[in-house]
C-alpha cells in the first residue's frame, strides 16, 4: 500500500511539491479507499474517536481558528507528514474551514498567499474558503 493518497482519489489536493492532502466533510460518509494515517479536524468541538491518529483544532463553523499559533503548528504538522503519509484535513462540510486550511498548506508549500485561495479553488473545490475573513486569513498567513 502506498504511503500517500492516489492523485485521482476524491477530495485529494496535490500541492506544488507533489504532497497530497485529502480534504473532506465529516458530515459525509468516509470516502472509499485507504484510511488516513493522520487527520486534522477543524471543528467547534472534539470529533468522535477515530481509528487513526488525529489532532483536533477548535475552529467554529464559518469562523477562524480559536488559537492561531496552534493552527499554524497543526498546519505545519500536516504539511510535514504529507511528505510520506496519507493525511487529511476535515471540517463539517469540507469547504470553508477545510478549504482555508488547504490554502494555508499551499502557502507552506510555496504558493504566494495572494494566490493560495485560487489555487485551492482550482485544484480542490471551487467553493473552498467561504467567508471574506477566511480569505483574509489566508492572504495574511505567514509560515513560521
Amino acid at each position: 500500500m502506498s504511503a500517500t493518497w492516489e492523485r485521482d482519489e476524491t477530495g485529494v489536493l496535490r500541492l506544488p511539491s507533489g504532497r497530497l492532502v485529502r480534504g473532506r466533510g465529516m458530515r459525509h460518509p468516509l470516502p472509499p479507499g485507504p484510511e488516513p494515517h493522520f487527520g486534522l479536524y477543524l471543528l467547534g468541538r472534539p470529533p468522535s474517536p477515530l481509528d487513526w491518529e488525529y489532532r483536533w483544532l477548535r475552529w467554529p463553523d464559518f469562523r477562524l481558528p480559536s488559537d492561531r499559533a496552534e493552527a499554524c503548528e497543526a498546519l505545519h504538522q500536516v504539511w510535514e507528514r504529507a511528505a510520506s503519509e496519507r493525511v487529511e484535513v476535515a471540517c463539517g462540510g469540507g469547504q470553508g474551514r477545510t478549504g482555508t486550511a488547504l490554502a494555508c498548506l499551499a502557502v507552506l508549500d510555496g504558493v504566494p498567499p495572494g494566490e493560495a485561495v485560487d489555487y485551492v479553488r482550482t485544484h480542490y473545490s471551487r467553493r473552498a474558503v467561504e467567508t471574506p475573513w477566511q480569505r483574509r486569513y489566508v492572504a495574511r498567513f505567514q509560515p513560521a
